[in-house]
């Protein structure tokens, strides 16, 4: 087998990592996607990875049953969602540096205020703070920042964004594990606000300071050209009226609810498959690689192939996650489910954060994804609920899942039978 010359990758590399326009230099593209990814990975504190440390210590420490501290989380998931159309208005109008300049210092504040919850109020409005700024607003400013950077190879720099978020924000549990033994958790969230605001505010002064800002959109048909600004852009409430729109909504809804639920329920569910509480967390890891995979693969189709098929392909992955998940047992089946669940997450990311300005634009581009995050967000708190009546109703995990399975199959439906709205090229 011929083996692809050293400098042939990097020289590959290089075209992906210069932004996309002839004239912009190959050193600012990487310094824009290096501060985005190292953005995303310090949201760490506010995503679940994160969060789940400190879990078992707030309900010790302020006396509040796991059911109770559950579901202000919950609800202080679903409330910080309802604001990001707001952040991403803001980011559209004063751009993504003065974005993250305030974000960032009010998520170093939310967590803070974290270290001196005393009860489950202060719980919900520690937990409303830091999934609002963290795991919504700043995750939205670092992905915008990706999209409006790239444009000619935006489908690859996505996946690179998405490959290197995941593996550092890996580490994040790692870190607040040792700093609880070491420090304690309050002060542990102390700490966690002092790299934040340490690193995200110096890298959007300095990282941030020539970014432009982008307007052009697809010709694809997801809108009529006449709805179309003269850069080739259009609002909110034009984009929410198009059928590709809700094609975003139905496959990351959809990839949102399920991997939630799944994943809520997977220690439970590979036990009744016989598999071990150490087995079944194991199955983390290979999710870890079919998403870092998908990501890759799918954004180096939609910069070379195009996206025609790409939505109904991320929910026939879904799809047949939920079948693997049904008939799941040890060996090869287990790692082909834990591959597969992790395939739909890196793909249906990548494609929903191409398509957004692919179809609509980049000038509205932060109200349209933080509008389709609120939805995402919604669908996700639902996941887990659905699946736990599923299988009390059933008796078992496998008729639950497969009934669940349904919902990425009408998704794919809905796609490839919405002509026009699929073709990017």
């Amino acid at each position: 087998m011929r083996e692809t010359p050293p400098s042939t990758i990097v020289g590959s590399v290089s075209r992906v990592l210069s932004a996309g326009d002839d004239h912009d230099s190959l050193r600012a593209g990487r310094a824009v996607l290096a501060v985005a990814i190292a953005t995303a990975a310090l949201t760490g504190p506010g995503q679940t990875i994160g969060v789940s440390v400190f879990i078992d210590h707030l309900i010790d420490d302020l006396n509040l049953s796991r059911s109770a501290v559950s579901t202000t989380y919950m609800v202080g998931t679903l409330t910080g969602a309802i604001v990001l159309p707001f952040v991403g208005r803001f980011v559209d109008r004063r751009g993504v540096r003065l974005a993250q300049l305030l974000v960032g210092g009010l998520f170093a504040l939310a967590l803070v205020n974290m270290s001196f919850v005393q009860g489950i109020i202060t719980l919900t409005i520690g937990f409303l703070g830091i999934r609002m700024l963290g795991q919504g607003s700043l995750s939205l400013v670092s992905s915008v920042t990706v999209s409006l950077r790239f444009e000619r190879n935006r489908g690859t720099a996505l996946g690179i964004y998405s490959v290197g978020a995941q593996g550092l924000m890996a580490i994040v549990p790692v870190v607040l594990a040792a700093s609880i033994a070491a420090f304690g958790w309050r002060t542990t969230w102390v700490v966690a606000a002092g790299v934040v605001v340490g690193l995200v505010v110096p890298m959007a002064w300095f990282g941030l300071r020539t970014l432009p800002i982008g307007r052009n959109a697809s010709s694809a048909g997801a809108v009529d050209p006449s709805d179309r600004d003269s850069e080739g852009s259009v609002p909110r409430s034009t984009a929410m009226r198009t059928r590709g729109f809700w094609i975003l909504v139905a496959i990351s809804g959809a990839t949102g609810m399920l991997t939630t639920a799944l994943n809520f329920h997977q220690i439970d569910l590979l036990g009744d498959a016989g598999l071990s509480d150490a087995q079944a967390a194991a199955m983390f890891l290979p999710q870890v690689v079919g998403s870092t995979v998908s990501g890759l693969v799918f954004g180096r189709v939609i910069d070379r192939v195009g996206s025609r098929w790409l939505p109904a392909a991320s929910m026939v992955i879904l799809a047949s996650a939920h079948v693997l998940a049904s008939v799941v047992g040890g060996g090869p089946s287990v790692l082909l489910y834990a591959v597969a669940l992790g395939a739909t997450g890196g793909s249906v990311n990548v494609v929903s954060k191409c398509l957004l300005p692919a179809w609509f634009g980049t000038r509205w581009l932060g109200e349209i994804q933080g509008t389709l995050t609120v939805f995402n967000v919604g669908a996700s708190a639902l996941g887990p609920v659905a699946l736990a009546i599923a299988r009390a109703g059933f008796g078992s995990y496998p008729p639950a899942v497969l009934l669940l399975g349904t919902i990425p199959v009408a998704c794919a439906v809905f796609a490839l039978t919405s002509p026009g709205v699929s073709a990017r090229r």
